[in-house]
Order: C-alpha cells, then sequence, then structure tokens
C-alpha cells in the first residue's frame, strides 16, 4: 500500500475509535455542542484542532518511545511511577466503557432487530474474535469498512438536511447557556475521548514505521471528525428543539428517508459500536500482556468473557453510571499531557 494508502488507513482507523454510539447516534453531538446553537459552530471547530493537534500528538510520541500500550505512554506523561497507577486507571475506565459497548450491541439486537440481548452480545464477541486475533491489521481493515458507511450517511442527512426551515439555525441559533459552559464542552469532549483512544493510537503509533504517515493520518483523522460533527450539528440544529427529546436523535432525522438510508444509519451505529469495542479490548489486552507476560489470545478471550458477564446489566444503566466519573479522570490526563509538551515533565518517582 503506499503511503497515502496508509494515511488514509490511519486516519479512518482514528475516526473509527472517536466516533461510537453515542457520537453516530447524534446524542453526544447534541449534548456537547448543539444545545449551544450557534456557538456550538465554533466550539466544534475548536474541538477540531485539539483532535487533530493531539491525536497527531499521541502517535508521533508512541512512534518515537516505541511504545508497546498506553501504560508506555503515561510513564512518559506523567513518571514510571504515577504512569503505572494512571495505567491502572485508565485500564478500569476503558473496561468499563468495553462492557458499555457490548450491552449497546446488545440492545441495537433488540429494538432494531427484534432478536433476544443474548444473541447480540455472543454475535458481537465473536465476530470481535475473528477480527481481535488479526491484531492492528484487523482493527484497520474493520475501521476501512465502518466509517465510509458512517461518512455515507453523513451525506445523506446533510443533503436532506439543506433546504429545510431550520437549514440555517446552525450559524443564528440563539442558546441561554453561558458561554464559559458552551467553550468548556469541547475540552471535555476532546479530553475524554483522547484519554479513552490512546487504547488504540499507542499501537498504532509504534507499529507505523513512517512519521509523515502518523503526522498527516492524525491530522486528516482529526478534520474527519470535525466534518462528522459539523453535518451532525447542521441537520440537529435544523430540527431544534424538537429533536432534542429523542434519545436517538439522528434516528429521528432519518425516519422519512426510506428503509435503505434507516438500514444504513442501523449498519453505521453498530459498526461504530463493534470498532469501538474491538479497539478497547486490543487496547487493554496490551497492557495486561505488559503486565502480567500472559498471552494475548488469552487475555483477549478472558477481557471479552468478563465484559459478557458485566454487560448483563444492561445499557442505559452502565452509560449513566460510568461515563461521569471518567470525564473528570479523562481531564485529569488530557491537562497532563498537554504540560508534558509545554510544561515541565511531573516528576513521577
Amino acid at each position: 500500500m503506499n503511503k497515502w494508502g496508509k494515511v488514509l488507513l490511519v486516519s479512518f482507523t482514528y475516526m473509527g475509535t472517536i466516533v461510537g454510539a453515542g457520537f453516530a447516534t447524534g446524542q453526544e453531538i447534541l449534548q456537547f455542542f448543539t444545545q449551544y446553537g450557534r456557538t456550538g459552530t465554533f466550539t466544534i471547530v475548536f474541538a477540531v484542532l485539539l483532535f487533530s493537534w493531539l491525536g497527531m500528538k499521541i502517535m508521533l510520541i508512541s512512534h518515537d518511545q516505541g511504545a508497546t500500550s498506553y501504560e508506555d505512554l503515561n510513564k512518559f506523561i506523567f513518571g514510571e511511577r504515577i504512569g503505572r497507577w494512571f495505567s491502572l486507571v485508565t485500564l478500569i475506565m476503558l473496561f468499563g466503557v468495553t462492557t458499555v459497548m457490548l450491552a449497546g450491541a446488545g440492545s441495537i439486537f433488540v429494538e432494531q432487530l427484534q432478536m433476544s440481548y443474548q444473541a447480540g452480545l455472543i454475535i458481537t464477541l465473536l465476530l470481535s474474535y475473528g477480527v481481535i486475533m488479526r491484531g492492528m491489521n484487523g482493527i484497520l481493515t474493520a475501521n476501512s469498512v465502518v466509517v465510509p458507511i458512517m461518512l455515507l450517511v453523513t451525506v445523506l442527512i446533510t443533503l436532506h438536511t439543506t433546504g429545510t426551515p431550520g437549514a440555517e439555525n446552525w450559524i443564528r441559533l440563539h442558546h441561554d447557556a453561558p458561554t464559559a459552559k458552551a467553550w468548556t464542552a469541547p475540552i471535555l469532549y476532546a479530553a475524554y475521548n483522547l484519554s479513552l483512544a490512546q487504547a488504540v493510537l499507542v499501537p498504532l503509533g509504534s507499529n507505523i514505521q513512517d512519521r509523515n504517515v502518523l503526522k498527516w493520518g492524525g491530522l486528516a483523522g482529526g478534520a474527519g471528525i470535525g466534518l462528522l460533527l459539523l453535518a451532525g450539528h447542521f441537520a440537529l440544529t435544523a430540527h431544534m428543539p424538537g429533536v432534542a427529546q429523542f434519545e436517538i436523535p439522528m434516528g429521528h432525522i432519518i425516519s422519512n428517508l426510506g428503509a435503505e438510508v434507516r438500514l444504513l444509519f442501523l449498519l453505521a451505529v453498530y459498526g461504530e459500536i463493534f470498532t469501538t469495542f474491538i479497539a478497547d479490548v486490543y487496547g487493554l489486552s496490551l497492557q495486561i500482556c505488559q503486565r502480567t507476560g500472559l498471552k494475548r489470545k488469552t487475555v483477549s478471550v478472558s477481557v471479552m468473557a468478563l465484559c459478557f458477564i458485566i454487560s448483563q446489566f444492561g445499557f442505559s444503566k452502565l452509560l449513566s453510571t460510568l461515563y461521569p466519573l471518567f470525564g473528570l479522570i479523562s481531564l485529569a490526563w488530557f491537562t497532563a499531557i498537554i504540560w508534558r509538551e509545554y510544561g515541565t515533565r511531573p516528576n513521577g518517582g
């Protein structure tokens, strides 16, 4: 594969890792950006700068340091002792998010396909096993399929929104929230997503030999995330405030676009859950292998089995319990990596 083909694969993998179920359904875009009206348009631009710059930096640092897993990155950022403890916290966060993704996949099978919750879990686990056993190549391939589907759905939704009565809301819709809150939202959003994305960005950075591929892949991936955010924001603002009452805002928008588009949307949402799940299991397995010396196959199967057990609690309960806590921890990591680039390295002992 030539250089620019590799850049595209890196950017797709970056986008697929960031764009999870909350993004694809529109709920994350609504909560972090669209509720702030036209201000959300500008904060999306700010978020794009953060994603492009920090995503690229994580991969380049991992490449230069020869990092095996995100624990190596955290040791570099925080120092040996604090880095090990922070990696343990990250492991717990990743495991929590991984169980949420698996539970979300089960919920899709129940709500959209009228199949049992357990069948959804088992099918997702079997598919994931086949991909994860191929290592980074499997993750790259999965994202090269899923991300274009998501891009196609986004284009169709954007075209449908153009010309509707609310199409200009993204540049004229006002909000009552404090300005400081609106501008804090993209920082929290980027911090949370990037702290979890390191599970894939670190091994991706160490596996790709060409620094320029990582540099341009990070920039292109950040720009792609921004285009998806802007397109989703454009569509959602056109249907505000009514669309805010729906659990799956994008699902409401596409409800009148025909069965084919609804099927593509379902594939995109499931695909984004799937790519986030395999990315997290892969990153978890690498870190556990590094700490224990166990074989990756054994660890991966064990992680997926534990996820299956905990996912029995259900999607919404896990989501509401875990995500607020993870957001605070992610902000600490986000601050540290910026400080590592522009300040003095923390003395971790």
